[in-house]
């Protein structure tokens, strides 16, 4: 009996503790609004649990990278993945947790923690996309989630390749990468395209093995990165005609990241061989490279990333510093000169500003 009343008075102890460390009062957290800086999402390192989000603050030059935790009261989770903005709410996709984080975008504070767990098992999200009133998310179980952007409910499961990661809207259809990442003997080569009245998709195209990234050009054309198979196979930059749904081009340099700026493409890429990365304008029209090296990756310990600011007309620049220290944000004119840096968390990856 003394046994009994022991187990019984130490799990009494054990749940109190465990609910004075889960409960946060919401009066207490920072609620102020958010301007003149940028957020910064963090992917941390798979399964330690350290994603995270740093703001940086123009004005003073401060970064709080506890920005997450201090909003919430709790941790961002395990591998951020993709971090958008759209409609005054900013979306989170933490791919290991199987989580979605929707914040308020004035604020910084929590409106809805989305599950992405199917039963029991993970659905494990990589990137979301928007159109009209809904959220799209790739989801690494082989489906697209449909998210309606009021309720926050998922609304529909679409059925796509293995493994899809990167999409993009193009001429009211949703371009979806399927990368088949997580079978290395036998990785996906195939680009869905989804009707974005109907909620389904209509057909595959063939682009490579392993596609990964893809955005939209200002003109409307869809670029797939085709990874290849990091060994005999190398990746490949591909153009489709979102009109006809055909690959139009496939351009003949190594490639590992590409992001809009204006008419043109900044490119993370290789040539003649190299095996050193340089950051590159890209002229899609004329298909040549305007600047073939507008910044050098001497610049950096680990060239992560590239993101183009268009009402300041810079480039900021992530390096993870070989992925086990915490990362910089590094901040470069559009004639390639360096101007400054920000200290943010391990693996900086997306920005999101504020004017």
């Amino acid at each position: 009996m003394r046994l009994i009343n022991l187990i019984i008075i130490l799990l009494f102890i054990v749940g109190c503790k465990k609910k004075i460390t889960t409960e946060v009062d919401d009066s207490k957290l920072d609620s102020s609004l958010l301007k003149n800086g940028m957020l910064v999402l963090c992917e941390g390192l798979f399964q330690q649990n350290n994603a995270s989000i740093s703001w940086v603050d123009f004005s003073n030059i401060s970064t709080d990278n506890l920005f997450f935790t201090n909003k919430t009261g709790r941790l961002l989770g395990d591998t951020g993945n993709d971090m958008q903005i759209y409609g005054g709410k900013i979306y989170i996709v933490v791919n290991v947790s199987s989580t979605i984080e929707v914040l308020d975008k004035s604020n910084g504070k929590s409106l809805k923690q989305i599950s992405m767990m199917n039963g029991n098992f993970a659905k494990q999200p990589r990137s979301i996309a928007f159109y009209g009133s809904n959220a799209f998310v790739t989801c690494f179980d082989g489906y697209v989630d449909v998210i309606d952007t009021t309720s926050l409910l998922i609304t529909k499961r679409i059925k796509v390749g293995s493994n899809p990661e990167g999409l993009t809207v193009s001429n009211s259809k949703l371009y979806v990468s399927n990368s088949g990442g997580l079978n290395t003997s036998k990785v996906d080569s195939t680009v869905s395209v989804i009707n974005l009245i109907s909620l389904e998709e209509n057909e595959k195209i063939t682009v490579g093995k392993n596609p990964g990234s893809i955005l939209t050009d200002s003109k409307g054309n869809v670029y797939v990165i085709a990874r290849g198979d990091y060994s005999g196979i190398t990746s490949r930059m591909i153009r489709i005609n979102s009109v006809s749904d055909k690959v139009e081009t496939i351009f003949p340099f190594e490639i590992s990241g590409m992001e809009n700026m204006e008419d043109n493409l900044v490119l993370i890429y290789k040539s003649n061989g190299s095996s050193v990365s340089k950051i590159g304008i890209f002229d899609p029209i004329k298909e040549v490279f305007s600047t073939p090296e507008l910044i050098s990756s001497t610049n950096f310990t680990t060239l992560y990333g590239v993101q183009y600011r268009a009402s300041n007309n810079k480039l900021y620049c992530f390096d993870a510093m070989s992925y086990t220290n915490s990362g910089y944000v590094k901040v470069f004119s559009s004639t390639g000169i360096f101007e400054t840096s920000y200290h943010v968390g391990l693996n900086p990856s997306k920005l999101i500003f504020y004017e």
